[in-house]
């Protein structure tokens, strides 16, 4: 397959490895899924960095609630993040898949250290490199830390996995049953319109540098190779 991209960061909401029925915060199924899915994408000869969220383990607003600091509950999230990262790393050697897990939070006995010579190194072997530990600061969300990571590694673009949405709408389709699927627009347009499906400051980041962003629904794991392959899928946003 040929594919579009020489190297990707790709997205995941913790939310995406949680098994919803029984409130389990990792799901086996789920776990193999993307591993099987990565596989796929490895076939096209893309190379992959991997930043996973901790949705499933860690959620601000429950900081809030029971009232731990903000910069704490920040670097819990942190350590969630690197919980799902192992787990991933996990389905994707099941399978065959050689990968590194590296922090920006130095927790050596499980993960390496991030440092961004050695990261693209690992991913100019064909190594899956998996980002965890954020950006290793408080305030910055998993959106910023695959911004961050996709400019200091050379990425051409990153695939942001959403769980059940397929894309950056006009309007809250929960809400507006009328909204409409944007399919292309600006960095400066999602900005200026504060459209929710990611972390703006992360857009931000991104605005000018030459990089595209594919949003996506992740339920549907067979839309990673579409893209990679030059079919429409979902949102793009690009300069």
């Amino acid at each position: 397959m040929k594919n579009i991209y020489k190297r990707i960061i790709i997205k995941l909401s913790g939310e995406a490895l949680a098994d919803k029925e029984d409130g389990t915060i990792l799901d086996r199924e789920k776990l193999k899924g993307v591993a099987n899915v990565i596989k796929d994408v490895m076939a096209t000869g893309t190379q992959i960095g991997l930043v996973v969220g901790a949705g499933n383990i860690w959620r601000g607003r429950l900081a809030s609630k029971i009232g731990i600091e903000s910069s704490v509950a920040d670097y819990m999230g942190m350590l969630g993040t690197i919980m799902n990262a192992l787990a991933v790393q996990s389905a994707l050697e099941e399978i065959g898949i050689r990968c590194r897990v590296m922090s920006a939070i130095n927790v050596p006995q499980v993960c390496e250290p991030y440092i961004r010579r050695k990261a693209m190194h690992h991913m100019d072997k064909g190594i899956v490199t998996i980002f965890a530990g954020g950006t290793g600061n408080p305030y910055f969300t998993t959106d910023s830390c695959a911004s961050l990571r996709a400019l200091e590694c050379g990425c051409d673009a990153i695939l942001m996995g959403k769980n059940g949405v397929d894309g950056i709408y006009d309007d809250d389709p929960r809400v507006n049953k009328n909204a409409k699927i944007i399919e292309e627009i600006s960095f400066r347009e999602l900005l200026e319109r504060k459209l929710g499906v990611m972390d703006l400051t992360a857009a931000a980041l991104l605005e000018n540098k030459g990089l595209k962003i594919h949003v996506f629904d992740m339920g549907k794991p067979e839309n990673l190779v579409r893209i990679l392959t030059g079919e429409k899928v979902g949102t793009v946003v690009k300069d």
